[in-house]
């Protein structure tokens, strides 16, 4: 008979990418993979939101905002809250939440040098609106990486958790879905890039996630995580140009 003890110790294995599978280009979300703003956007949303007289926990904001573009985020908080939402709230909202950024937003730590040593094309694929991406990008000294290469949601019918972002991203870049890399940090992303039948790391190093909300992920089927930036060219070691200096 099995030691029921000795089973319950068991590392249980992880899912880890599938190398023989050319990887051609990758694909960075934005918000939480590239910068650490999403603990920036619950603070400044969860504020605007407390004014109106909803009371949104954190818990609640990873689970139904993070991830999802603005217009979604207002349908689930109209839908759980009977809320209706005065006009000009976005704009209210996106304006404090720039000037928020302009003071406070940095990229993740480590991430300039993944994109300075990455040997693929990249690319970005966010649910954030072309102008937030695009000033995020720049205060933070990344969106040279990406010069022509930063799709929205506003460009496809359907958002993230359907796959046509990553599907839109991959086409616009020339290559097939199935050697492409996802790198994301939302369910709604997660899923996305699943649907689209990518390859993809799930990225809980932003200063909103931990190794808890990658073990109780709802996934079609268990991606590969991980903390910090430094182990990226350790699970891909097929992407690092090691021609590039440190």
């Amino acid at each position: 008979m099995s030691d029921p003890m000795a089973q319950s110790t068991q590392q249980v294995s992880r899912p880890t990418l599938d190398l023989s599978r050319p990887i051609d280009l990758v694909i960075f979300d934005c918000d939480g993979v590239l910068i650490d703003s999403e603990i920036i956007s619950a603070r400044v949303l969860l504020k605007a939101l407390a004014e109106l007289g909803v009371e949104v926990d954190y818990s609640y904001f990873k689970r139904n905002f993070l991830g999802r573009s603005f217009p979604k985020v207002l349908d689930a908080v109209q839908r759980d809250f009977g809320l209706k939402v005065p006009e000009g709230f976005e704009q209210l909202y996106r304006t404090k939440l720039l000037a928020t950024f302009d003071r406070e937003l940095q990229p993740v730590t480590g991430i300039e040098s993944i994109l300075e040593k990455l040997s693929v094309p990249k690319c970005v694929a966010t649910s954030s609106t072309p102008m937030r991406a695009a000033h995020s990008l720049t205060i933070t000294g990344l969106r040279h990486h990406f010069p022509d290469r930063i799709f929205t949601a506003s460009e496809v019918v359907n958002g993230k958790p359907a796959p046509d972002l990553f599907l839109h991203a991959a086409r616009r870049c020339g290559i097939s879905p199935e050697n492409c890399l996802v790198i994301e940090d939302s369910i709604p992303g997660l899923t996305a890039a699943q649907a689209a039948e990518m390859q993809v790391l799930h990225f809980i190093g932003g200063s909103h996630l931990d190794e808890t909300d990658a073990l109780a992920a709802d996934l079609k089927q268990p991606v590969p995580f991980f903390d910090t930036w430094t182990k990226f060219f350790d699970m891909a070691p097929v992407l690092e140009n090691k021609n590039t200096p440190d």
